[in-house]
C-alpha cells in the first residue's frame, strides 16, 4: 500500500512536463513569428526590381558571361556621329571643334560626385588610354560573405549608374575576394560569390539606367589580389568590385549576326541556283 501511494503522488506531477514542453513551444513560435515580421528593404528591392522585369519586358536573353582579357577581342571605334552626348560633359572642347574624350569626362564626374569615397580609400578612379576602372570596396555594397546588397548599397550604384548612361561604352563588372574558404550552401567557393556579387551589381546598374546590352558580369574569386591576404588591410583591399569601362563597344555579337545572315543568304543563292539547273535539264 506504501508503494502504491508513492506511484500514485509521482503521477500527480506529470503535468508539469506536458505544461512546460507547451510553454517552450508556444516561446519558439513567438519567436519565428517576430523573425518574419522585419523586412529587409535589400530583399524587397532586388524581388521588386526581379518581378517588374519579368512582367514588363516582352523578351529577354541571358548573354555568357565574358571572361577573359579586359580588351574586346573585335572591337570598333564610336564615331563622331554616334557618340553619346553626355548631359554633364560638352560634345566640343574649345574652339577647334574637337570632341570630348568620354572616358575622361567619367574620370572627372566620378571625382566630383564621390570624393569623399576617394578620400578615404572606399572607391578608386584609374584611367588609361583604352579603358578606365571604377573600384569599390566590397564593404560598401555587401555584408560579410553575402552577395545581397546592403540598403545603401542601391543609392549609390544608381548615382554611378547616372553617370555612364549618358555613354555607349560597355561595361564588365567584376567581382574579387579575399582567399578566406568560404563554404556555404549558396556559395561553396569564393568564385561563385565573387560572380553573384558582379551579377547584383550588373542589375542595380540596368535598374539605374544603364542598357543591359552594355552589361556583363565577372567573377574571379580570390586569384587576382592587388594586397597581401596575410594581413587584415590586404585582405580588404582584396574584397573588392571593380566597374571596367572600355573606350571601344563589343562588336562581336553584331558580327555574328552579320555573319549568320551572309551565310543563310549564299544557301538561299546555291538552292536557287540548283532548282534553277534542275530545270533547264
Amino acid at each position: 500500500m506504501r508503494r502504491r501511494r508513492e506511484e500514485e503522488e509521482v503521477n500527480n506531477e506529470r503535468w508539469m512536463v506536458s505544461y512546460a514542453d507547451f510553454i517552450t513551444l508556444l516561446f519558439a513560435f513567438f519567436v519565428v513569428m517576430y523573425s518574419i515580421s522585419s523586412v529587409n528593404e535589400g530583399k524587397y528591392k532586388v524581388l521588386s526590381d526581379s518581378l517588374i522585369g519579368a512582367f514588363s519586358q516582352t523578351a529577354k536573353t541571358i548573354d555568357p558571361i565574358q571572361i577573359g582579357e579586359h580588351i574586346p577581342r573585335t572591337v570598333a571605334p564610336v564615331s563622331e556621329e554616334q557618340a553619346p552626348q553626355a548631359p554633364n560633359a560638352p560634345a566640343q572642347n574649345g574652339s577647334n571643334g574637337t570632341a570630348s574624350d568620354p572616358l575622361e569626362d567619367i574620370a572627372e564626374a566620378m571625382h566630383a560626385a564621390f570624393g569623399e569615397l576617394i578620400s578615404v580609400g572606399d572607391l578608386q578612379v584609374h584611367a588609361n588610354e583604352l579603358w578606365i576602372e571604377i573600384e569599390l570596396n566590397s564593404g560598401l555594397l555587401f555584408p560579410s560573405g553575402d552577395a545581397l546588397p546592403r540598403d545603401g548599397a542601391f543609392d549609390l550604384v544608381e548615382r554611378i549608374a547616372a553617370i555612364l548612361t549618358p555613354y555607349d561604352n560597355p561595361v564588365h563588372v567584376e567581382g574579387f575576394t579575399d582567399n578566406v574558404p568560404i563554404r556555404s550552401p549558396a556559395y561553396p567557393t569564393n568564385w561563385e560569390l565573387s560572380a553573384a556579387r558582379a551579377a547584383s551589381v550588373v542589375r542595380m546598374l540596368s535598374a539605374g539606367g544603364i542598357d543591359a546590352a552594355r552589361l556583363a558580369a565577372v567573377g574571379y574569386g580570390e586569384h587576382r589580389p592587388v594586397g597581401d591576404n596575410a594581413t587584415a588591410a590586404g585582405r580588404r583591399a582584396n574584397r573588392r568590385v571593380v566597374l571596367l569601362v572600355s573606350r571601344y563597344t563589343d562588336t562581336r555579337h553584331q558580327q555574328a549576326q552579320n555573319d549568320t545572315a551572309a551565310l543563310q543568304g549564299m544557301r538561299q543563292a546555291r538552292a536557287d541556283t540548283g532548282s534553277s539547273m534542275s530545270g533547264t535539264n
